[in-house]
């Protein structure tokens, strides 16, 4: 283990995240760098989530040794609670402590969390529908494809790249969106048990890339910044995205869905001083890390460009599969032109298009969401949309978002 304060990566690229960020900056109201703020970042990326690395390392353990958990035994334990894990322990089963220890945990709701609120932060984030798909496909995932770190670490576990691209998106996108149901976060329920696995499945694949990671230069494989720079990839880059694309978010709205996705960030173990209350604090923190990124590798055109090549690629059925596999991929690129610009188009060596996409997509939501008709039919339309995406993508298979790979 490297005793470097920071890694090789931090603040190696600020002109060009400086370039990057400046809407963000003026959008954040960010004067000047916090200093206080930069080490802490520089710091984060050597810290790992404790607990989710005691957990992986008895995940990583063969069947039947002494401390050992499976899968499964996850999977269980994540349904019937400490309660239940107690009460097998009482039996005379044996239960990894860490186990135990992992659901107590996540059991521990902290006193900050208004379930009300949390509520109203899912039906909001629902109503977003396609726009919010789209928000995190090309501006939260594809837009951090454009700093080293992360993409390496898809690209080393092909996470991202070959035969699994489509679906590996689309349990991301089938994640997120589940935790848009009104009591699927509450201990025990489905979004709950997602974010759990999801949770265990960071922590396997930082515990098993450590030894082969190049951690002088990136930091931990999955680490304190990264994993709050990837919330703020769902939170506050959204509530930016779908304004952009005509969908109006009320102040209401946007304390909400910030307090939803801090309950989630606290249940993937990131640090408390990351989780934020309001929109511009995560503005604030998103333009720190952007400032502490590197610039991008090879890895970044690659992801990108199979990510692409696999949204074109998912029709193959239907009346016209050539027609709509062109259409997808033309919609895609011209909203990543508008998104993340010409220069990191270039990067990734795509081409650029007209902003067509965000024409008619700001016509069909000022329908959606400013006329009596279009509202009426949001909540339903957001269901829809979750309900075709996991159709597309699994069929009649099961997705098994969040298994992790201990070998």
């Amino acid at each position: 283990m490297t005793t470097t304060l920071y890694p090789g990566r931090h603040r190696s690229a600020e002109e060009r995240s400086e370039r990057m960020g400046r809407t963000l900056r003026r959008v954040a109201k960010v004067d000047q760098i916090d200093e206080q703020l930069m080490d802490r970042i520089g710091r984060g990326y050597m810290e790992p989530d404790e607990l989710g690395s005691r957990l992986a390392k008895a995940m990583r353990k063969r069947k039947g040794e002494p401390g050992a958990v499976t899968y499964r035994e996850l999977s269980q334990a994540l349904e019937i609670g400490s309660a239940g894990l107690r009460e097998r322990e009482a039996g005379g089963e044996a239960v990894a402590p860490v186990l135990i220890e992992y659901l107590e945990t996540l059991e521990d709701t902290p006193d900050w969390v208004d379930w009300e609120q949390i509520a109203r932060g899912q039906k909001a984030y629902l109503k977003f529908g396609q726009n919010a798909a789209d928000v995190l496909l090309q501006l939260s995932l594809i837009g951090g494809y454009r700093f080293g770190g992360p993409t390496d670490l898809l690209v080393q576990t092909g996470g991202l790249t070959g035969g699994t691209t489509l679906r590996r998106l689309a349990e991301t996108q089938h994640w997120a969106t589940s935790l848009a149901f009104p009591g699927d976060l509450n201990p025990h329920a489905k979004a709950w048990r997602l974010t759990g696995h999801v949770r265990a499945m960071h922590a396997v694949v930082s515990d098993s890339m450590e030894s082969r990671w190049d951690i002088e230069q990136w930091g931990l494989p999955i680490n304190q910044t990264d994993l709050a720079s990837t919330l703020g990839l769902f939170d506050a880059v959204v509530l930016l995205g779908v304004r952009t694309l005509g969908v109006p978010v009320s102040r209401q709205d946007s304390r909400d869905i910030m307090h939803l996705w801090r309950y989630v960030g606290w249940l993937l173990g990131v640090d408390d001083d990351f989780l934020v209350n309001r929109e511009r604090e995560r503005h604030v923190l998103n333009y720190h890390i952007l400032m502490a990124q590197s610039g991008m590798t090879e890895a970044g055109p690659q992801l990108t460009q199979a990510l692409v090549q696999a949204h074109q690629n998912r029709f193959r059925s239907g009346p016209l599969p050539k027609f709509q596999g062109w259409f997808a991929r033309e919609r895609l690129l011209s909203m990543l032109t508008v998104f993340l610009g010409r220069d990191s188009m270039a990067e990734f060596g795509l081409p650029v298009r007209p902003p067509w996409a965000h024409l008619y997509l700001t016509a069909l939501n000022t329908l959606r969401y400013r006329t009596p008709v279009g509202r009426a039919f949001l909540d339903r339309w957001g269901r829809y949309v979750y309900t075709r995406q996991e159709r597309e993508t699994f069929g009649k298979a099961k997705a098994d978002i969040g298994r992790p790979k201990t070998d």
